[in-house]
C-alpha cells in the first residue's frame, strides 16, 4: 500500500519578447501623452492664472 509516485513538474517561463516590446512601446506612449499635457498645462494654462 505504499505507493510512491514521482511526479515531475516543468514550469516554462514565458519569455516572449515581442509581448514584452509590445507591452513596452504602448506603456513609453503613456508616459510621453502624458509629459506632453503637462508641458502643455505649464506652457499655456498655467501662465493664465
Amino acid at each position: 500500500m505504499a505507493d510512491e509516485r514521482k511526479v515531475e513538474v516543468h514550469k516554462e517561463k514565458k519569455s516572449d519578447s515581442g509581448l514584452v516590446g509590445a507591452t513596452l512601446i504602448k506603456y513609453t506612449a503613456y508616459v510621453i501623452i502624458f509629459i506632453g499635457i503637462i508641458w502643455f498645462l505649464i506652457n499655456y494654462i498655467l501662465p493664465m492664472f
